[in-house]
């Protein structure tokens, strides 16, 4: 395969990083130059990546085409390049809907959704695909789990839980905010943390058949203190803005 990306930012780094991790990482790569301290450090480490002098220089030379720039600049960027038919365009824009990247990028005849997550650089997280696409699957299958999407709806409620990533890391934040003013050392907070909330992680794996909730009630011991945390958040409705946090993101990703 040649892969092709156009932008060259932190998802497209985590995408050639894991595929270069690889065993059998003989995907051929070419960068766009948009961003060039990403581009040209990837180009350094990995003999089969380059930077392309332009945009279409990634088309030209490339079956393979993912899309990595960002939603505000997309039309400008794409209605500027010459798509090939047999170009097979994976869109990695999350608010841009399907039918627009088949619009922005015909005739190219075989485009795919797909969100993938930072972690994929180390063999973590998940990738949605939209259409059902075995190449595709196989390939982010490689880099974590792949889950293919037959509906778009289904895909876009999927992606509202990629906004939840800054979210999960304030969380973590002011627990490793309160342990330091309480005097304990900023490091051992920090691995204290980590090392909880990655067994934590686990947990859903341990009992496929538990529901979160479930889970959360086996946690939260009548009166003890995963309870009154609970009980004292779900009474602030904390819990109750977080779902209309949600909501807002899936109506902007439904408008875009």
């Amino acid at each position: 395969m040649k892969l092709g990306f156009i932008g060259t930012g932190a998802l497209a780094s985590a995408i050639v990083t894991g595929l270069k991790s690889l065993a059998d990482n003989s995907v051929t790569v070419l960068l766009s130059p948009r961003n060039a301290e990403i581009a040209t450090g990837l180009a350094s480490r990995y003999p089969d990546v380059h930077v392309a002098a332009d945009n279409q220089a990634v088309l030209d030379n490339c079956d393979t085409i993912m899309l990595a720039v960002r939603p505000q600049v997309a039309h400008d960027v794409l209605s500027k390049l010459r798509f090939r038919p047999d170009h097979h365009v994976v869109s990695l824009i999350a608010t841009l809907s399907r039918e627009e990247i088949a619009a922005l990028t015909a005739p190219a005849e075989k485009v795919t959704k797909a969100l993938p997550m930072p972690m994929i650089a180390y063999g973590q997280g998940a990738t949605i695909i939209l259409p059902p696409d075995p190449g595709m699957a196989a390939l982010f299958g490689k880099l974590g789990k792949a889950i293919e999407v037959e509906d778009s709806a289904e895909f876009d409620a999927l992606s509202v839980a990629t906004a939840t990533y800054a979210t999960y890391f304030k969380y973590l934040d002011t627990i490793h905010g309160w342990l330091k003013d309480h005097g304990v050392g900023e490091a051992r907070a920090r691995d204290y943390i980590a090392t909880l909330f990655k067994a934590l992680a686990h947990a859903p794996e341990t009992a496929p058949d538990a529901g979160f909730m479930h889970l959360a009630e086996e946690y939260a011991t009548r009166g003890g203190l995963n309870e009154q945390i609970l009980r004292e958040l779900t009474d602030h409705r904390v819990f109750d803005h977080f779902a209309q946090s949600l909501d807002g993101v899936h109506r902007r990703i439904l408008k875009s």
